[in-house]
């Protein structure tokens, strides 16, 4: 799979360099442009249609999540390249989906590449399609306390579970129940049975998922309608499940 891809990189050696070694080391990458800094990087993304954004973060007047910012909502994967390891927290905040530091390691830059080539074919492949999860469904049970005891509930009724600090919502087909459990102890309850984690946040049941939404960290719309977030590492687990 070929990516359309630009640099926004606003030093001309680094530039250079980076152009060179995905030349040489990145086949499945066609550089449509370059920008040295967040308005002609800007202009680049809006005037191209971009599976892939290399984006230095430090630049003259703005950086790389202001740039992110006027873009809005978005379609391409991004690829940070800095010399300063401190903004990796915030490279993930920003959906980012790999993170280099300079000088740039080539084999980095291609599992780079590689990472964000197999997500892009992945999502292309589900395009226009009605997902089936590569699992069976499970007709399992598990156990939750209430007050009185506990109560037995469906696994496969189960549509996602949401984390509130130490405790989780489970939503069901039909109603939702709030346990004094943290999301991580449903997390390894309920992964063996088809149940991903996509979010920091969120634990979902992934034959209820019937729609994959691109963009940043991407969404699912599961079969009630509700739309989740899916975070940008976790991305890539997710779409194995359909693949």
């Amino acid at each position: 799979m070929i990516l359309d891809a630009i640099l926004v990189e606003d030093e001309a050696r680094s530039r250079d360099i980076l152009r060179n070694y995905i030349t040489k080391y990145c086949p499945n990458i066609n550089l449509v442009g370059e920008a040295s800094g967040v308005d002609e990087g800007l202009e680049l993304i809006r005037n191209h249609q971009l599976d892939l954004v290399f984006l230095d973060v430090e630049m003259p007047y703005g950086n790389a999540f202001d740039l992110l910012e006027k873009v809005g909502d978005r379609t391409f994967e991004t690829v940070f390249v800095t010399a300063y390891d401190h903004y990796a927290k915030d490279a993930l905040n920003a959906h980012a989906s790999y993170y280099l530091l300079k000088p740039i390691n080539i084999d980095e830059l291609i599992k780079a590449v590689d990472y964000v080539v197999a997500i892009k074919t992945k999502e292309s492949q589900l395009k226009d399609k009605v997902l089936s999860a590569n699992i069976k469904a499970v007709d399992g049970k598990i156990t939750i306390p209430t007050q009185e005891g506990f109560e037995v509930l469906q696994v496969n009724n189960i549509l996602y579970c949401e984390a509130d600090n130490n405790y989780t919502t489970i939503y069901l087909e039909d109603t939702k129940k709030v346990v004094s459990k943290t999301l991580k102890y449903f997390e390894d309850a309920l992964t063996d049975s088809g149940f991903a984690r996509i979010h920091k946040s969120y634990l979902v049941n992934v034959n209820a998922i019937t729609k994959y939404i691109k963009g940043k960290g991407g969404q699912v719309e599961l079969k009630n309608g509700k739309v989740l977030s899916v975070s940008a590492s976790k991305k890539a687990d997710l779409l194995n499940y359909f693949s």
